[in-house]
């Protein structure tokens, strides 16, 4: 672990080059954009009976992790949040406001963040398995933070919340994020190439 975490390293200074860590006028509008992709995906969904409903919200993520990597990912993602937290309809059922992110809810949406940090630290790992097992373990801790919230919202124990909001859509979720790596690895090649990142 500490040789991916010093491959790590290497890889964010070379991104960076010798240049300061200043935003260009391009991360602002690549970050903004990625924030709308997720916006949009999360209103592709299909209400469930536990309240939870099944969306592409957790593709969105991984996608935007693996072509923005992992600090104009976090900070896309930080955007999409902050956009609800203020009203403004971004979440799953064009929904918005502060109350989506403490309800029964609110858990997946924090954990969005950090699955998209783990996404982007593994986009830039050159062993492909170690950075899908990082997204993977993203998926995880967004699921746990899921969980935990749904747990206490609605007093329920934690095997049961389990059972309810994360086991079903497991499968699903893993896909998005084996698909995220895919389709957005390929994209982030053509976007470096054209050199829009």
């Amino acid at each position: 672990m500490s040789e991916a975490v010093k491959q790590f390293t290497e890889e964010t200074k070379k991104s960076r080059g010798d240049r300061n860590a200043k935003i260009t006028t391009k991360e602002v509008i690549s970050a903004g954009m990625f924030a709308a992709v997720l916006a949009v995906l999360s209103q592709i969904s299909i209400p469930m009976p536990t309240g939870v409903p099944v969306t592409l919200q957790t593709f969105a993520v991984a996608l935007t992790g693996v072509v923005l990597a992992w600090k104009l990912g976090t900070a896309s993602v930080v955007i999409y949040v902050l956009l609800g937290a203020v009203g403004v309809p971004v979440f799953a059922g064009f929904s918005g406001g502060a109350q989506v992110l403490v309800n029964y809810t609110g858990g997946f949406i924090w954990g969005f963040i950090v699955m998209t940090l783990l996404c982007g630290i593994g986009v830039q790992m050159k062993r492909k398995a170690v950075g899908i097992v990082l997204g993977l373990a993203g998926l995880a801790v967004c699921h746990l933070f899921g969980t935990v919230q749904f747990m206490f919202v609605m007093k329920m124990g934690f095997v049961e919340s389990f059972l309810l909001v994360s086991a079903p859509y497991l499968i699903k979720d893993v896909i998005s994020v084996a698909l995220g790596f895919v389709i957005g690895g390929q994209l982030r090649t053509r976007l470096l190439k054209a050199g829009l990142l």
